[in-house]
């Protein structure tokens, strides 16, 4: 998928944080860690870090939810990022987002720590980002 196809899915999926343009999607993708899942019309993209994996988005296209597009993409990111060395992943989601929080809970993610007023909403209010992690490689 181009850059310009993932900045369109995440316009559609995210209000929070505000939707990521295609040259931000170029930029992520040009780093040499980075990890790019998809499926049908979702998309999951982090990178590995030494031995650390960080989902930046998952986003599925509004139209296509419900379908097990998000939890097939979470789960081919982990396995690229086991791939590129990663032992662990973590990721932060707006504590408002229920759906999102579950799905990474039912994955085996678990909160970690809050991080106050993290997301700015178009009104200009905060929202908390919950960081959540999941241990990928046995110790």
């Amino acid at each position: 998928m181009t850059p310009d196809g993932l900045a369109r899915i995440h316009a559609r999926a995210m209000l929070v944080p505000r939707p990521w343009s295609a040259e931000t999607f170029k930029g992520f993708l040009s780093d040499p860690g980075s990890v790019l899942a998809l499926s049908g019309a979702g998309f999951a993209l982090g990178r590995v870090i030494v031995d650390e994996a960080e989902l930046l988005t998952l986003a599925v296209d509004p139209e296509a939810r419900r379908r097990g597009h998000a939890r097939a993409c979470l789960a081919a990111f982990e396995a690229q990022a086991v791939q590129k060395g990663a032992a662990r992943a973590f990721l932060e989601v707006a504590a408002t987002n229920a759906a999102a929080r579950a799905l990474y809970a039912s994955a085996g993610y678990a909160e970690d720590r809050v991080r106050r007023g993290y997301y700015v909403i178009p009104d200009g209010d905060a929202i908390d980002a919950a960081v959540m992690s999941k241990t990928l490689l046995p110790a």
